[in-house]
């Protein structure tokens, strides 16, 4: 897989209020963990429409991996002009540093949001350009990205199209994982 999109859901869907939440954490080290996979085996491209949640934090994880990757590139793909425009300031400052981490950007609509059918245009847009999806999603909690994952499923019937899922239990498995390490390295001393 030389190019993936990555996709998942917005932060409030996670219960996720504030920037130093524990799980902000443990998703970025899911996707960091699959897109090192993913790039030891010749990924090129991470693909995300830098929307708040999953794809910032995967835009973030990806940049992390560039000291040992250092050929990975990231691209911006917004479904229109000033995607940014009516979030908070904290969610607009994290986008302006994955604007600055991009090595692509652009939006497909060139002009301001006037309607789903960008949303859905971008997701078809980012179907036909990568030859995979990393999805963090979990069927007992749809949100969002229930969406992009029946298209992908669609569109993989009939193209040769990898869906990757990082679900809950996945989730679960990192946490317990990382409270292990902080325990061994409290009884360290």
């Amino acid at each position: 897989m030389k190019r993936v999109a990555v996709t998942g859901y917005k932060p409030h869907e996670l219960g996720i209020f504030d920037a130093k939440h524990p799980g902000i954490g443990i998703i970025k080290t899911a996707i960091g963990e699959r897109l090192r996979t993913l790039a030891e085996n010749g990924l090129e491209w991470v693909m995300i429409s830098g929307q708040p949640g999953v794809e910032t934090w995967a835009g973030q994880a990806a940049d992390e991996l560039r000291d040992q990757f250092p050929d990975l590139q990231l691209a911006l793909i917004t479904p229109f002009l000033e995607q940014e425009k009516n979030w908070n300031e904290a969610k607009k400052e994290e986008y302006e540093e994955l604007q600055m981490m991009a090595d692509f950007q652009v939006s497909l609509t060139k002009r301001p949001y006037e309607a789903p059918w960008q949303f859905i245009e971008r997701d078809k847009f980012l179907l036909r350009k990568t030859d995979g999806l990393l999805i963090v999603y979990d069927e007992e909690n749809e949100g969002s990205p229930k969406f992009m994952k029946r298209m992908a499923e669609q569109f993989a019937d009939t193209h040769p199209y990898e869906i990757l899922t990082i679900t809950a239990d996945d989730l679960q498995l990192i946490a317990e994982d990382m409270q292990r390490e902080q325990q061994d390295a409290s009884t360290d001393y």
